[in-house]
C-alpha cells in the first residue's frame, strides 16, 4: 500500500493506459486520512477517446450478437468474482465496512450476471431487436410496418458518483455493452482508485473487445464538448450538477440522450396497523436504522424522511434510539464495527452543513453531528460522523428540500392516508420509497397515491421480509431512477436499460422486405415448400420461410366424442347439442380447440428421428373460427425465427402455425417452439 500512496491514478483511453499531467489532486483514505493516490486527467485527449470508442469499440461490439455479448458479460463477472477479496480490501479505504463492500462489489458483479442471463433469455441471438408486433398498414396486407431497435453508433459516457465506485460503473456498463454500445467511465474522484482497479481487471482479462471500455480518471475536462447525436450521457450525482450537464450546449444542440439519477429525499411510511410488538413495527425500525448506517448513509436510495402515525412517533423514536445506540462506528477492519466513515472529510463537512439547516425545523432524537466515539481510529483524521435521527415538522419545507447525504433521517408524524401521500409528494420526486404494513388496502392506497413521484416502491410485511432485498437495494430487473428532483431518468429495468442505448425505428415495407430486415418471417412473405420436409433439416440447412403444408383432415363427430371422453373435457359446446345450438357464438356442436391443435400436430409432424430434438412449447395460441363436424383442416407450418444457442449443438426454431378450414379461414394460429440440432448426424 505504501507504493500506492503517492502514485497517480491512470486513465485507459485510445487503447492505452495514460497518466495525467501535473501533480494531481490528492485522494485520502477515509478512515486514516493517509494519502492513497493522486488524480489528474490533464493532457488526456477526450476527443480521441470518444473517437476510439466509436471507430474501434462500436464496430467490434456490433459484430457480436446479443447472446455473444451476454456470454462475455458472464465471463467478466466470473473473472471479477475471483478478485473480490482484493476489491474488499481496497473498498475499506473508502470507509466501507465488509458488508458495505459486499453491497457495492458483489452487487455490481451481480448486475453483470443478471444482464448476461436476461440477454440469453429475452433477446435474440441476432444483432437486431424486433420491438412489438407487425402493424398492418393496408387492407391487402402488402404494406406493413414494424419497429426495430439498433445500437447507437456512439459512446455511452458514464459519469458516476463517489458512493458506489464498483456497482455504479458496472450497472451502467452492463446494459450498454449488451446493447452493443461502448462505454467511457468517468468516476468521482474521491473513490476513483477502486473504479480504476475494476477497469484494470476487466482490461487485463482480455475478455472485452478493445475500445468497448475506457476510463477517465480525474476531471471530465472538455469531454462533453466532443459529443455527437449518437452518444449518450448517464449521470449519477447531485441534482445541481445534473442540471448543469443537462443544459450543456452540445447536449442541448445535438439532442444527446441524457439520463440522470440524482439525489432524492426518499421516504418510508409505517402503516397505522403496525403497532409495537407486531412484525411490521420491528421491520420498520430495523429498516430505518439499516438505511441510515449502511455505507454510512451515503446511498441515493437511503431513507431521509420516515413518516409514522402520529400516535406512534414516540414509540418509533425510542425503538430506533435503542438500535442506533448499538451501532459501533470506526475502522472497518474491526469486526465490531457496523458503520465506517464517510468518503472524505469534505463530505463530512457537507453533511454537517445540511444538518444545521435541518435542525432549524427539527430536534435531535439521537446522535451528535460534531462528536462521535470510534473504534480503532482517529475520529478527526477519519471522516467519521455519528448517525443522527431527527424528529421534524412535516409542514416545514426543510425536511422535504434538504438532503444530508450521510447517516441522517428525520421522523415525522401523519394522521391520514391523504396527508402522508401529500407529505411524500413534497419531496418532488424520489428514487425509492417503502410502505411497511400488513394491511393490503392501506398499501394499495399509498402506493397508488405516491407512485407518480417515485421510481420504485417496496411494500414490506411479514410475508416478504425473509426474502426482501430491502428499501435501498436497486435490482437489475427493475428500473432505478425517479421523476423530478431524482433526475427524471431510468437505469437498468431489465431490457429497458438495454433499449435506452438503441434507436427505435419504424420500418415500413412489404412482407418480404420486413422478413429480410428483421430476420423473422412475416405473413405474406414467400414460403419455400419443397420435397424435403423442414423437420428433416438441421439448423445449418433450415432457412427462414421454409414451410410444409399438410392436410386436409376431416373432423368427425366421433373424433369430438372420443376426445371429450378421453380427456374429460365435456364442456357443453362439445357434448350437448341443444345447449351448443343455443350458444350465439357456436350455433351447434364444435370441436375442442385442443383437438384442433392435436390434429394439426399430427398433420405437420415428421415422425422419424432427425434434427428436431424436442417440441418445448406453444405461444400466442388463438382460436379464431369454430370447427364443426365435417370441417376439413389444413395446416401450414413456416420457419419464422431461427436462434442458434451459444456453446450448444442445437438452437431454437420458432414456427408459424396457421390452421385453416376448407373455406380458407384460419381456425387457429400459434407459434410452435422446437429445439433443432445445428448439424445433421
Amino acid at each position: 500500500m505504501a507504493q500506492q500512496s503517492t502514485r497517480m491514478l491512470r486513465s485507459y483511453v485510445s487503447g492505452a493506459w495514460r497518466t495525467g499531467e501535473g501533480e494531481g489532486a490528492p485522494l485520502h483514505d477515509a478512515v486514516t486520512g493517509a494519502e492513497v493516490a493522486r488524480i489528474s486527467s490533464a493532457g488526456i485527449d477526450m476527443a480521441a477517446a470518444l473517437d476510439h470508442g466509436r471507430r474501434v469499440g462500436g464496430p467490434a461490439l456490433r459484430e457480436l450478437t446479443f447472446h455473444q455479448r451476454a456470454a462475455l458479460l458472464k465471463a467478466v463477472a466470473s473473472h471479477l468474482r475471483e478478485h473480490r477479496d482484493e476489491l474488499y480490501e481496497l473498498s475499506a479505504r473508502t470507509g466501507a465496512t465488509l458488508g458495505d463492500s459486499k453491497f457495492d462489489v458483489d452487487g455490481g458483479i451481480g448486475v453483470l450476471f443478471a444482464y448476461s442471463s436476461k440477454g440469453k433469455r429475452e433477446l435474440p441471438n441476432d444483432t437486431v431487436y424486433v420491438d412489438g408486433d407487425v402493424e398492418p398498414l393496408s387492407k391487402g396486407g402488402t404494406f406493413l410496418g414494424r419497429h426495430i431497435a439498433t445500437p447507437l453508433r456512439g459512446v455511452a459516457v458514464q459519469i458516476n458518483a463517489f458512493n458506489f465506485p464498483v456497482w455504479g460503473p458496472l450497472e451502467k456498463f452492463a446494459p450498454a455493452f449488451l446493447a452493443g454500445v461502448p462505454s467511457l467511465v468517468k468516476p468521482a474522484s474521491q473513490t476513483a482508485y477502486l473504479t480504476e482497479r475494476i477497469v484494470e481487471l476487466i482490461i487485463e482479462s482480455g475478455l472485452v473487445p478493445e475500445g468497448t471500455l475506457q476510463l477517465v480518471s480525474g476531471s471530465a475536462g472538455d469531454l462533453l464538448d466532443h459529443l455527437t447525436e449518437q452518444d449518450l450521457v448517464s449521470f449519477t450525482g447531485s441534482a445541481s450538477t445534473a442540471q448543469k450537464l443537462r443544459t450543456h450546449p452540445v447536449i442541448v444542440r445535438q439532442a444527446v440522450r441524457f439520463n440522470a439519477e440524482a439525489d432524492s429525499l426518499n421516504c418510508s411510511i409505517l402503516g397505522p396497523d403496525a403497532r409495537p410488538g407486531t412484525p411490521e413495527f420491528d421491520l420498520y425500525v430495523k429498516q430505518l436504522v439499516t438505511e441510515m448506517t449502511v455505507k454510512a448513509g451515503q446511498k441515493c436510495t437511503a431513507i431521509r424522511r420516515a413518516f409514522v402515525p402520529a400516535d406512534l412517533l414516540d414509540a418509533v423514536a425510542e425503538a430506533a434510539r435503542e438500535r442506533l445506540a448499538e451501532v459501533r462506528i470506526g475502522n472497518p477492519a474491526n469486526a465490531e464495527v457496523r458503520m465506517g466513515a464517510l468518503a472524505s472529510l469534505e463530505q463530512r463537512e457537507e453533511v454537517r452543513r445540511s444538518l444545521k439547516a435541518l435542525q432549524d425545523a427539527s430536534s435531535v432524537v439521537f446522535g451528535d453531528p460534531e462528536h462521535v466515539e470510534v473504534v480503532d481510529a482517529d475520529a478527526e483524521r477519519g471522516a467519521f460522523i455519528s448517525p443522527v435521527l431527527l424528529s421534524g415538522d412535516p409542514e416545514r419545507a426543510e425536511p422535504h428540500e434538504v438532503e444530508a447525504f450521510g447517516p441522517v433521517s428525520t421522523l415525522m408524524p401523519y394522521t391520514s392516508v391523504e396527508q402522508v401521500v401529500d407529505y411524500a409528494a413534497r419531496g418532488q420526486g424520489s428514487l425509492a420509497g417503502s410502505v411497511v404494513t400488513a394491511d393490503p388496502q392501506f398499501a394499495r392506497e399509498v402506493v397508488l397515491g405516491v407512485a407518480p413521484w417515485h421510481g420504485r416502491l417496496l411494500v414490506l410485511d411479514r410475508d416478504d421480509a425473509g426474502e426482501s432485498t430491502g428499501h435501498g437495494s436497486p435490482m437489475p430487473g427493475l428500473v432505478h431512477g425517479g421523476p423530478g428532483r431524482a433526475g427524471g431518468g431510468e437505469e437498468m429495468g431489465g431490457i429497458r436499460g438495454v433499449l435506452h442505448h438503441m434507436q427505435r425505428t419504424a420500418v415500413q415495407g412489404s412482407p418480404k422486405v420486413l422478413t429480410a430486415v428483421t430476420g423473422r418471417w412475416v405473413a405474406g412473405a414467400p414460403r419455400a415448400t419443397e420435397d424435403v420436409h423442414p423437420f428433416r433439416k438441421s439448423l445449418a440447412e433450415l432457412k427462414i420461410g421454409d414451410a410444409v403444408v399438410a392436410g386436409p383432415r376431416t373432423v368427425t363427430q366421433e373424433d369430438i366424442d372420443h376426445f371429450a371422453e378421453f380427456t374429460g373435457d365435456t364442456f357443453y359446446a362439445h357434448t350437448d347439442p341443444a345447449a351448443a345450438a343455443a350458444n350465439p357464438l357456436f350455433g351447434g356442436i364444435v370441436a375442442h380447440g385442443y383437438l384442433v391443435v392435436s390434429f394439426a400436430a399430427g398433420l405437420f409432424v415428421s415422425p422419424e428421428p432427425g434434427p428436431v430434438l424436442a417440441n418445448y412449447g406453444l405461444e400466442n395460441l388463438r382460436f379464431l373460427t369454430p370447427v364443426k363436424p365435417g370441417d376439413e383442416l389444413t395446416v401450414t407450418l413456416t420457419a419464422k425465427q431461427i436462434t442458434p444457442r451459444e456453446n450448444a449443438d442445437y438452437g431454437e426454431v420458432r414456427w408459424d402455425a396457421d390452421v385453416t378450414n376448407s373455406a380458407g379461414d384460419s381456425v387457429a394460429k400459434y407459434d410452435v417452439l422446437t429445439l433443432v440440432a445445428k448439424e445433421s448426424n
